[in-house]
């Protein structure tokens, strides 16, 4: 593979996705210390701007013949979710619609932002993490596992959590926070060997 700034991993759509999927990323990581209205607001924002440049990435063809690394961790994940579903409080849950699951269901089924953000995650920070310290081959895989996980698993989930955003936004409901939210919710979360000990601090100066 050429080993310049011409190959596709640099090109225009993937550098611009990249920008935007780390500012998402980014509002997940610090939504603990956001309050609820801002965190909505600029969700509503930051959701449909990473639908439009997921969709505009480049097609590309595996290079490896062993799957890249995955860089996020179960910690990771559960970090997010408890983060997210603390900060969205009574508005965390909504019914789904678009499941395959509800063809056959008798009850409405029950979804979560913060479940939804949290597996958006973890496709967005490990293409992220592979895109930042990756060899070109190890990027390029990564921009393919990225394109296939949009279409078969997180676009899904992304159109679908717009929806409450949506309304919670359009109705003006009650988006203050509910009780003053303690960062005491993450102490019992090891995070050791993981992800956020290991890189949070030193892309926090880079986006400073």
């Amino acid at each position: 593979m050429e080993d310049n700034f011409e190959h596709i991993v640099y090109s225009k759509n993937v550098i611009e996705f990249v920008t935007v999927a780390n500012e998402f990323c980014l509002l997940l990581e610090n939504s603990a210390k956001t309050d609820k209205l801002e965190f909505v607001e600029t969700a509503q924002k930051l959701l449909p701007l990473l639908y439009l440049k997921a969709s505009m990435l480049p097609k590309n063809e595996l290079e490896l013949e062993e799957e890249v690394e995955k860089f996020v961790t179960e910690a990771d994940w559960e970090y997010i979710h408890s983060s997210v579903k603390t900060r969205m409080g009574a508005h965390d849950e909504f019914l789904e619609v678009f499941e395959d699951e509800m063809e056959y269901s008798d009850t409405p089924l029950i979804s979560s932002i913060s479940e939804n953000f949290a597996d958006i995650y973890q496709d967005l920070k490990d293409f992220i993490t592979s895109y930042k310290i990756g060899t070109l081959e190890v990027m390029n895989d990564s921009l393919w596992d990225l394109n296939n996980n949009f279409y078969q698993l997180w676009g899904q989930k992304l159109v679908n959590t717009l929806r409450p955003i949506h309304k919670l936004i359009a109705d003006k409901e009650s988006l203050k926070d509910d009780d003053n939210i303690s960062s005491s919710i993450h102490e019992n979360i090891d995070l050791s060997g993981s992800i956020f000990s290991q890189r949070q601090r030193e892309w926090g100066e880079e986006n400073e």
